[in-house]
């Protein structure tokens, strides 16, 4: 009888353990992520988050995440009510988890990813990558990471590096530490001026415009409180919503394309930090 009892509350603790984490009554978590295309201090959203809790009843917690690894995993365990994400989280947000987009990230309209060279350099298409280096941007980005791998799939290269910012990725290029380097066209733009002294060009465009990231809902809400939500988002003021980084009077963006590219590149994630990196 002892062992039989043991039996069923063991399954019960470990069930109880599978469980999705979700706020308590009168609480709201808001995941704050910061990589990538969305770089952003909490300091940002101070006033949001005064605004939303006094709009909705709720104690509102603000929880900071710098890398994707972390995201993810709140992600899938559904912790968070609402996320600000960038582009690539957004996509896995809502494909594997069932996060709603309601509102745009602010962002560079019409971005796309390129691959930057050195103009001295012999390769002319992406094949001619096969066997050389190349510096990606941090993991997550959709235009330093996701969509240059995609890009690359079927190739293996000698070796992948990661660079913290899109001009650290042109100084591995410029000082000859990698022959190939990955951003957003619009990072490129910003960024060359500050290498007087090199001449760089574009060896790639995607022709896919990359989609702003977006603010999301959490399926473990009831639709009521979901339109509580997406109410007190909408009526935010034009301040506030400028300074926490979304825009309130627009859709959110179509991510059906980059769905497909993070679904593809997630399959062969750990094959990029392999030296040789095979990307198939």
């Amino acid at each position: 009888m002892l062992t039989r009892r043991f039996f069923v509350v063991a399954i019960i603790l470990i069930l109880g353990g599978c469980k999705q984490v979700s706020s308590p009554p009168g609480q709201l978590s808001v995941g704050v992520v910061s990589y990538g295309e969305s770089v952003r201090s909490v300091e940002q959203y101070a006033e949001f988050k005064d605004y939303l809790g006094q709009e909705l009843k709720s104690l509102i917690e603000l929880e900071p995440t710098y890398n994707e690894v972390q995201a993810i995993v709140q992600i899938e365990r559904k912790t968070w009510d609402i996320v600000f994400a960038p582009p690539g989280l957004a996509a896995i947000a809502i494909s594997e988890s069932k996060y709603t987009p309601v509102f745009p990230l602010e962002g560079t309209l019409e971005t796309r990813s390129v691959i930057i060279v050195l103009e001295e350099s012999p390769m002319k298409k992406l094949a001619d990558l096969a066997g050389k280096t190349l510096a990606l941007g941090q993991m997550g980005s959709a235009t330093g990471y996701y969509l240059p791998i995609f890009n690359l799939y079927g190739l293996t290269l000698a070796k992948i590096s990661f660079a913290s910012t899109p001009k650290r990725v042109l100084e591995l290029i410029s000082n000859g530490e990698v022959n190939a380097g990955a951003m957003s066209l619009a990072e490129f733009n910003r960024y060359r001026p500050s290498f007087a002294n090199t001449r760089f060009r574009v060896l790639f465009t995607d022709s896919h415009e990359v989609p702003s990231g977006a603010v999301l809902i959490s399926p473990n809400l009831t639709p009521q409180q979901q339109e509580q939500i997406r109410a007190a988002l909408a009526d935010v003021s034009s301040a506030i919503a400028s300074s926490s980084g979304y825009i309130p009077n627009a859709a959110p963006p179509n991510y059906d394309y980059l769905i497909q590219v993070v679904g593809r590149v997630r399959q062969i994630s750990e094959r990029v930090k392999q030296e040789p990196a095979p990307l198939y």
